[in-house]
């Protein structure tokens, strides 16, 4: 009798805890959750080199996220400007891709937060010694990926620190292009989220060396459909379950990004 009744209270359990966080009708008819990427962003999300599978920590956390709710996650490659349009019209359900929270994208999406980062200047290891602190970079060409927030960012430091002697912006194709053109001495320092920062460096060991600290703080979070209520408190609960069972310090440790863990998960926080 014991063990029935013990049977019955662990079915029970499993029964509270799978209907604890209630899908969409139509992702749940489905199986699977499309999600939005582009794997150009280590160690966020991006193809490793050796098998070209894709490889990062928001694919690991993408996939613990899809057990918590028992389906699959459906990974569409697209392009960023295509973030948005995608998640609008329903071709994917959420992003999932290295994708800052700002205010401004609120009126189509609501993100889940994740993760916090900031906009990280750094310069080539061979010129360190001209970069003791954030005020050398006063005067100096800073790239940036013009896609992002970084020039706007860039440019409110350089009003409030440089006086006459602004940064003079470079506009990249990306992060990757503008470590390029710091390599090539084309710019003197280069900006990029810091939770990218330290994976770039042990892949090109002795190359970059950050200067000072972030001059902004903001919440990478997963994008979903601003109507989708139901789908967004799921996510919420899912990614605060990964928290609590330890997954997600796991996943941090794992990518190196202990410094940019959250301690609960939040909708909209950025700004």
């Amino acid at each position: 009798m014991k063990r029935l009744l013990a049977a019955a209270a662990l079915i029970g359990a499993m029964s509270a805890s799978a209907v604890a966080i209630e899908l969409p009708a139509e992702i749940t008819k489905r199986g699977s959750i499309k999600v939005a990427l582009v794997p150009n962003y280590p160690p966020m999300e991006f193809r490793d080199p050796a098998t070209n599978a894709l490889s990062g920590f928001d694919i690991d956390l993408g996939e613990a996220i899809g057990k918590k709710l028992g389906v699959k996650i459906e990974w569409q490659e697209t392009s960023f400007a295509e973030f948005m349009p995608s998640i609008a019209t329903g071709r994917a359900d959420a992003i999932l891709s290295g994708f800052t929270d700002y205010a401004s994208r609120h009126e189509i999406a609501s993100f889940v937060d994740y993760l916090r980062s900031g906009p990280q200047f750094f310069v080539q290891q061979s010129r360190k010694a001209e970069f003791k602190d954030l005020a050398s970079l006063c005067g100096k060409k800073v790239g940036a990926s013009r896609r992002t927030m970084f020039p706007a960012q860039i440019a409110a430091w350089s009003e409030k620190n440089c006086g006459s002697s602004p940064i003079q912006f470079v506009g990249t194709d990306g992060s990757a292009d503008a470590r390029t053109q710091l390599r090539q001495g084309r710019i003197d320092a280069a900006v990029q989220g810091n939770e990218t920062l330290p994976y770039i460096m042990d892949l090109e060991p002795g190359t970059y060396a950050p200067v000072g600290e972030p001059i902004a703080q903001q919440f990478t979070g997963i994008a979903l459909p601003v109507k989708e209520k139901a789908l967004q408190q799921a996510i919420l609960e899912a990614v605060d379950a990964l928290i609590a069972d330890g997954t997600y310090k796991t996943l941090l440790a794992k990518w190196k990004l202990n410094d940019n863990g959250l301690e609960k998960a939040t909708i909209n926080a950025g700004q």
